[in-house]
């Protein structure tokens, strides 16, 4: 059967054709019984959890896997709720998604983009998901998303920072809550100006793939049109676990500032080798010696211990928020684990509870309802404050939080401190300076 494509409102293009030759009506809506990829047809559905379990982000994997399966308790009406209690939308009612109770089917991405796809597929082809969840890399979301444009399935997102996601790569059928790596640096720019001058000269240190790409470019451009100069950029793999070799250069460049544009394991080793080279003890024209870490979470700064005391940041959200989303987030998480929910278990938990609640607001789990109703859709509950999926580019703006290491942490939990929440409008972007085409919506078969 060949593949018919739905624009982003639901309606078929005009001469479209499906099955043997049998031509569909001109027009119809996504909620109509046309066919799609992995109806559901009996009592249950079936979503694919497609994270990191193996591989430097490994980490954030299991925490997003855990996330993911507190979600699917909540839907199905166990534990106490969660955020389905604090969420603006109520469509949520704890008995699955529409009716149906919610299963789930897991694939290791391995943190490589080739292994992510063939998770995908086969948990799509062999496993019937009608949706696909998930990733700890851009890389990896990337190249899962565009499967899943292909395969006529929702993709939302997992822990994915690079601008590319949702900028030159967007997909109709593909959705990020998490922020991205403009967002970053226009939180960061102003709050690292403050504290160590305009003055500064930074030694970038990046991951090499798309990711570490664009946080490196943000990071050097907001920092830049402050007074900041960058005097080099060295791109690291992705495998490396030892920087040993990349440390020793920043001795000699005359830098007195270290990006590292490097997340879970890689920024956890990339620290500590700077820490063992006695950066951070440096004073470099007059200065002290400073290290930023773009991108932050807790499971990273656990494993850097002591190392990130006094290191700024950016992350998405943290587990020591206030607000009534959050604290019912955490107090749920907490009980069923025993420690508090990392940004990447935020992130993911938020994004399932979206798509089931935008397939409760839709009446069904075509793509193309599903994606009609979370375009352009606002909320508010989920942590973060108010929060827009903007349809242009699928991208989520909230406010973003600037956190620091902590000094004096009262437990191995509580290492980072929230020390300004960048208001929404201060990080958004007008979406056509990333560049991309977003299409139309496939249904798939």
């Amino acid at each position: 059967m060949s593949k018919t494509t739905m624009t982003r409102r639901g309606v078929l293009k005009s001469g479209a054709v499906a099955g043997a030759g049998v031509a569909l009506p001109t027009i119809f809506t996504a909620s109509s019984a046309a066919a799609y990829t992995n109806e559901p047809t009996g009592g249950s559905v079936t979503l694919g959890f497609n994270v990191p379990q193996t591989g430097p982000y490994a980490d954030e994997g299991a925490d997003e896997l855990r996330a993911y399966e507190l979600a699917v308790e909540h839907l199905n009406g166990g534990g106490d709720g969660g955020m389905m209690n604090t969420f603006s939308s109520k469509a949520l009612q704890g008995n699955g998604i529409l009716g149906k109770k919610v299963e789930f089917v897991t694939g290791d991405t391995q943190t490589k983009s080739d292994a992510a796809r063939a998770s995908a597929k086969s948990m799509i082809e062999k496993d019937g998901a009608v949706m696909i969840t998930g990733g700890s890399s851009s890389g990896v979301a990337v190249a899962v998303q565009a499967l899943c444009q292909e395969a006529g399935v929702i993709f939302m997102a997992g822990l994915t920072h690079s601008n590319d996601t949702t900028g030159k790569d967007k997909r109709a059928n593909g959705f990020r809550h998490f922020f991205n790596s403009y967002m970053s640096g226009a939180a960061l720019a102003p709050i690292l100006a403050n504290n160590y001058g305009t003055d500064r000269k930074a030694y970038h240190l990046t991951a090499d793939y798309n990711w570490g790409y664009t946080t490196e470019e943000a990071v050097r451009t907001s920092t830049e049109a402050l007074g900041w100069e960058t005097v080099a950029a060295v791109k690291t793999p992705l495998t490396q676990t030892d920087f040993s070799s990349y440390i020793a250069p920043v001795l000699q460049s005359g830098a007195d500032v270290l990006v590292l544009n490097h997340y879970g394991g890689n920024m956890v080793n990339s620290l500590t080798n700077a820490v063992q080279f006695g950066l951070r003890d440096k004073l470099v024209n007059n200065k002290n010696f400073e290290i930023v870490v773009p991108l932050y979470s807790r499971l990273m700064a656990k494993g850097a211990g002591a190392n990130v005391k006094g290191i700024y940041g950016s992350t998405n959200w943290h587990w020591s928020l206030q607000d009534e989303g959050s604290k019912a987030f955490v107090k749920s998480f907490g009980t069923k684990y025993g420690f508090p929910p990392s940004q990447a278990a935020h992130t993911c938990y938020v994004q399932a509870m979206l798509y089931a609640d935008a397939c409760e607001r839709a009446g069904t789990f075509n793509p193309c309802g599903v994606a009609e109703a979370l375009e352009g859709f606002e909320f508010d509950g989920m942590g973060n404050g108010k929060t827009l999926y903007r349809a242009e580019d699928h991208q989520c703006f909230k406010d973003v939080l600037v956190v620091r290491g902590k000094e004096n942490p009262t437990s191995e939990f509580d290492l980072l401190e929230i020390v300004e929440v960048t208001p929404t409008a201060q990080v958004t972007y007008d979406p056509a300076i990333f560049g991309g085409e977003l299409g139309t919506c496939n249904p798939g078969a």
